[in-house]
């Protein structure tokens, strides 16, 4: 089995380098993708100095300014496929998600879900080290979208997710319209339209303790009406 990791960057040189180490020192022989939108704290660079000594596990992708989180899952997503891999991870960099439930995740695939959806808010999962103000607004987007879409996720917006090659052949990406953490929420519904399987495994989420958060007012806007428009949109699995 190939396991793709895709991680996208902006200014996370703080953490970049651990989060190499950690991913490719775990068991399973995992790979990390590295898309970076022109990290100005030289992230990229970073990244660069240790791709040939990772002997292929480690790949860079650099594009020019920040382009959204969403445009760079897609870009890795459509890397994975052309390059044949069976497992597709998405993971932030900030270690808020842990390495090691990677294989939690796996495991769940390896059990029959298409999608194993790392989760805060099903029983064994909570979130430490966030002020009662945003975790109150990341539980309520996911009561939300609950409501607005009879979506059968608890952690809709969680951005700890491994995909199978099924999943990802049967979804149009092209079709894919939102592009900050809207995407998260677009891709579950999306999925769950096509008929696929969806598993959520309990994770602990933990708060970065380097860096910022890249989350915006544009962002959560953005995430809030594309939510009101999923349900009346017509779903097809792609043409191959």
């Amino acid at each position: 089995m190939r396991k793709l990791i895709i991680i996208p960057t902006y200014n996370e040189r703080e953490n970049i380098e651990a989060m190499i180490d950690r991913v490719l020192g775990l068991p399973g022989g995992y790979e990390l993708f590295v898309i970076d939108d022109g990290s100005p704290d030289g992230t990229a660079e970073l990244v660069r100095a240790r791709v040939a000594a990772a002997q292929g596990r480690l790949h860079l992708l650099e594009r020019s300014g920040k382009q959204g989180l969403g445009t760079a899952y897609l870009t890795g997503f459509r890397h994975a496929l052309e390059q044949g891999y069976d497992l597709v991870y998405e993971m932030d960099c900030d270690f808020s998600h842990d390495p090691d439930d990677l294989e939690r995740l796996t495991a769940a695939v390896a059990a029959g879900a298409d999608i194993a959806v790392g989760s805060r808010y099903v029983r064994g999962g909570r979130v430490v080290n966030w002020p009662l103000s945003r975790l109150l607004i990341s539980y309520g987007a996911s009561l939300y979208v609950r409501a607005a879409t009879f979506l059968p996720v608890h952690d809709a917006t969680a951005g700890f997710v491994c995909y199978t090659r099924r999943a990802l052949e049967r979804i149009d990406l092209d079709g894919v319209r939102m592009k900050g953490y809207g995407f998260q929420i677009e891709m579950k519904y999306t999925a769950w339209r096509l008929g696929l399987h969806l598993r959520e495994v309990p994770i602990v989420f933990t708060e970065r303790r380097l860096g910022t958060s890249k989350m915006s007012g544009g962002i959560f806007g953005e995430a809030l009406l594309g939510v009101l428009r999923l349900p009346f949109r017509r779903y097809r699995p792609r043409k191959k």
